[in-house]
């Protein structure tokens, strides 16, 4: 059985967040991941986490508090818990711009989880579409990335995969040893879903989620699976449904 999360930037916008809690147990969640808007207070974070009998396995650390400051982020994933960390995000002007920059970049992602992984947490990278777009000599950014960071894990988005045009097959297939955790997400028709920037719940868009469920269980392994729709115009209709389709073809 694999354990079904939910990221909780997902429900950034309908506060407060005790009752996200509660809403996510009731629907049958088990677990969390978190983000850098939670972890002003990780004591408070963590009692009602337990109130509500949900685990945060998992979350989400920007690169500056990961480079300057790696005690603090070790002292929030053991107050919380964590198994897992992962560097989200690189902002577009500070993105390499040829292989050997995304290579370097990966050397000091592996430089900065050297504190996290001696500490026994699972510490890599979670993609976006920008990491796909090829250079000119056909060098593909995420490919760099890993050649510089030898222990690198991978949350693998696998919507913002499709997203860049690439195919998640191929980079499951590629780098399958490093996936750990895969974000469930998808891509509504083109048209529709405007005002929720073009996501859909799992199961209602255009992913065809039950062959690449079956592809990420047989060739990775991940045991996490996190639902995540960046930006719901409700998000206890996402998380509901995302979870009942999941469990149709999922066996969740």
């Amino acid at each position: 059985m694999t354990a079904l999360s939910y990221q909780l930037y997902s429900s950034r916008a309908f506060a407060p967040l005790v009752d996200t809690l509660a809403m996510l147990k009731r629907l049958g969640y088990a677990e969390v991941e978190g983000y850098g808007g939670l972890y002003g207070d990780p004591a408070s974070l963590k009692s009602a986490l337990d109130d509500s009998g949900l685990a945060m396995t998992s979350g989400h650390f920007d690169l500056d508090m990961l480079e300057e400051d790696p005690q603090k982020v070790l002292e929030i994933a053991g107050i919380l818990g964590m198994k897992a960390v992962y560097c989200p995000y690189l902002a577009p002007e500070q993105r390499p711009v040829d292989k050997s920059g995304w290579r370097a970049f990966g050397a000091r992602l592996q430089q900065a989880g050297a504190p996290l992984r001696e500490a026994d947490l699972i510490f890599g990278w979670h993609n976006h579409d920008y990491e796909f777009v090829p250079f000119a000599d056909g060098t593909v950014p995420l490919d760099a990335l890993f050649d510089g960071g030898a222990d690198l894990s991978w949350e693998v988005d696998i919507a913002w995969i499709v997203r860049a045009g690439a195919d998640p097959l191929n980079w499951i297939e590629r780098h399958g040893a490093r996936i750990d955790a895969v974000h469930i997400k998808d891509i509504a028709p083109d048209g529709q879903c405007v005002d929720e920037d073009g996501w859909a719940d799992v199961g209602h868009g255009t992913l065809d989620w039950p062959m690449i469920w079956n592809r990420i269980l047989r060739d990775t392994s991940a045991r996490h699976f996190v639902m995540e729709h960046d930006n719901p115009g409700d998000h206890e209709r996402f998380a509901r449904r995302s979870l009942e389709a999941l469990a149709i073809f999922g066996n969740a």
